[in-house]
């Protein structure tokens, strides 16, 4: 495979995936509903995220409006930094897929930003809501009470919800941090003498 045609594929692919889900759990589903898909061990779990990851917000509407230029900006830079690499015929092919994960999953969530609240009518132009749906509660309980500051408090592994979208973007950064070496080498340094 030509390693030009690895970015589009990728980016493509993410992005289908990552629409048509999010698409699919919004129009069939509503606000906090959920079932089972592998027991309670994994869930489509219908949430919307107003602000960051983790359902953090920033400042308000203003700080809406802010995280969502710069998420466009974000993008741009790494678009025009993966069109540079694919240029380059030394690239590995592997930092190529992860860079096209991050952008992917980046540009997935800014189309929520950007069209999803003029989309559903419930907001204006870049105010919308990043839609969330996978749910992986891989442990639910009590913590002992011999854990220093919160034991004998409730507990859940896995808690967040989160889409393809932050999976192509969490996957592309954990590649980049195990093979850093092997996709960007660095030439030996010579010994001062």
């Amino acid at each position: 495979m030509k390693k030009s045609l690895i970015p589009a594929l990728v980016i493509g692919l993410v992005l289908l995936v990552d629409q048509a889900s999010k698409l699919l759990v919004k129009t069939q589903m509503f606000l906090g509903e959920h079932f089972n898909v592998l027991g309670k061990y994994f869930q489509i779990y219908f949430i919307e995220n107003n602000g960051m990851a983790f359902g953090y917000e920033f400042g308000g509407d203003y700080g809406k409006l802010f995280l969502t230029l710069f998420r466009i900006a974000a993008v741009i830079f790494l678009g025009v930094m993966l069109s540079r690499m694919v240029k380059k015929s030394e690239t590995p092919k592997g930092a190529l897929v992860s860079l096209s994960l991050i952008l992917a999953g980046a540009l997935g969530n800014i189309i929520d930003s950007v069209f999803y609240g003029v989309l559903f009518g419930y907001e204006s132009l870049f105010h919308g809501r990043v839609v969330d749906m996978l749910y992986f509660p891989l442990y639910e309980g009590f913590l002992p009470d011999w854990i220093p500051f919160k034991g004998g408090d409730y507990f859940v592994f896995f808690r967040p919800v989160f889409n393809i979208a932050d999976m192509a973007i969490s996957t592309g950064v954990g590649m980049l941090l195990v093979w850093q070496n092997r996709y960007f080498p660095q030439e030996p340094k010579k010994a001062v003498e």
